[in-house]
């Protein structure tokens, strides 16, 4: 792959690193209709994952209802994800200088794993909703690796 070819991926894969922090922020904002409308989609079924939706609708239900307050909090880290997206914009402008964004994020990516097993453990979060939190590193983990590995070619170029 040549160079320009390879700052054409990066690019790419940055911006998909980007978009997907940002949906994944967003989502957490609407929780309570977001929960609401999986619900009816669900109906009446009785899968396990079902019930534990049904679960957390209810729950947060209870809770907007006499603390709506307590929604900031998912508004914190929606904000969290937009601010960590707004700073690969570094990466997007000067991959290379800027490398360090792409082991910064493996790192983060590495560390929702123990952070969803250990913390949704510890919380009575079933394993297959851990596993699909876990999911969100590993697949953030991909991009970032190959955007990592790639600025490393060019800059032993670039030296």
């Amino acid at each position: 792959m040549n160079h320009e070819s390879r700052r054409e991926w990066i690019k790419w894969l940055t911006w998909l690193f980007i978009v997907g922090l940002f949906i994944s922020g967003a989502t957490a904002i609407p929780l309570q209709s977001e929960l609401d409308t999986l619900a009816k989609f669900l109906g009446g079924t009785g899968s396990g994952f079902a019930r534990w939706i049904f679960k957390v609708r209810n729950a947060l239900d209870n809770t907007y209802a006499d603390y709506p307050f307590m929604a900031y909090g998912t508004d914190w880290l929606a904000f969290g994800h937009f601010v960590i997206a707004l700073a690969f914009v570094g990466a997007l402008r000067d991959p290379v200088r800027n490398r360090w964004l792409f082991l910064f994020g493996m790192i983060s990516c590495v560390l929702v794993i123990p952070y969803a097993m250990i913390l949704g453990g510890v919380r009575g979060i079933p394993v297959y909703w851990r596993l699909i939190d876990c999911s969100f590193g590993v697949f953030g983990f991909i991009p970032l690796w190959f955007c990592w590995k790639w600025t490393g070619e060019m800059e032993k170029v670039r030296a």
